[in-house]
């Protein structure tokens, strides 16, 4: 038997976005350079993806070769181009970069269900538990998170036991709950919901994020530093209050 080389499988990791609306080379390599310098650790070999569909305007294919090396010699590490423009394609390929769509958002119309005969006999179906509940349950982590390790709740809250190290990962679609101290990264509404929430006993995280908008180790250390917090958006606003 041929010995297996590799495996191939999915998985969540944290990757900076960044939303381009305009561009002036001028301009948008100082608007760089400020807010790389604002947390120059953090944003040192991030992994980035630059997300096009918001744009105003064409953006032409030497503008976006500029951007990408622009990124780079800043110390990001660009792969990938969400909502970039047909003619874009093999820019795109060329720059290295993988080719996202656009994200995609879900219809909350209520179709209506035919109507059904009186004399129709109805045989009840077992539904898994999440459709049964209308939900997914929460997925309980009662160890604590090492440095180096990623927990992922798909479609659901994450409830960890235990304290998040540093260097260790939380995400969750839905709310991030950690009864220990916060001293990793906690990512809640990593899918685009705007109304998860951070809790957690003792704050002290390297960084927070809801649905894409984050907030840095150095601003969390002026507002609940060492307290039991929560973490939401109003807005575009990422708020941090004590509880």
């Amino acid at each position: 038997m041929a010995n297996v080389c590799f495996q191939m499988k999915g998985t969540a990791f944290t990757a900076v976005v960044m939303d381009l609306y305009d561009y002036s080379a001028e301009l948008f390599l100082a608007q760089l350079k400020q807010k790389i310098n604002t947390a120059p650790q953090f944003f040192n070999a991030s992994p980035l993806v630059l997300n096009l569909a918001s744009f105003e305007g064409e953006l032409k294919d030497e503008q976006l070769e500029k951007i990408v090396a622009d990124c780079r010699d800043m110390g990001l590490q660009p792969i990938a181009c969400r909502g970039a423009a047909l003619e874009l394609k093999y820019t795109v390929m060329g720059l290295g970069l993988a080719s996202l769509p656009s994200a995609k958002t879900r219809s909350t119309d209520i179709q209506a269900e035919p109507a059904q005969s009186k004399s129709a006999k109805v045989e009840p179906v077992k539904q898994p538990v999440e459709k049964e509940l209308g939900y997914r349950p929460s997925k309980v982590i009662t160890k604590p998170v090492r440095s180096g390790q990623q927990i992922y709740a798909e479609g659901c809250d994450l409830i960890v036991m235990a304290a998040v190290s540093q260097g260790a990962e939380v995400l969750a679609d839905g709310h991030v709950h950690v009864y220990g101290p916060l001293r990793g990264r906690a990512l809640a509404g990593v899918k685009g919901d705007t109304n998860a929430r951070v809790f957690c006993r003792q704050m002290e995280a390297e960084l927070v994020s809801i649905a894409g908008y984050f907030i840095l180790n150095e601003k969390l250390r002026e507002l609940c530093w060492k307290e039991a917090a929560q973490v939401f958006l109003d807005g575009e606003s990422i708020q941090v209050e004590a509880i």
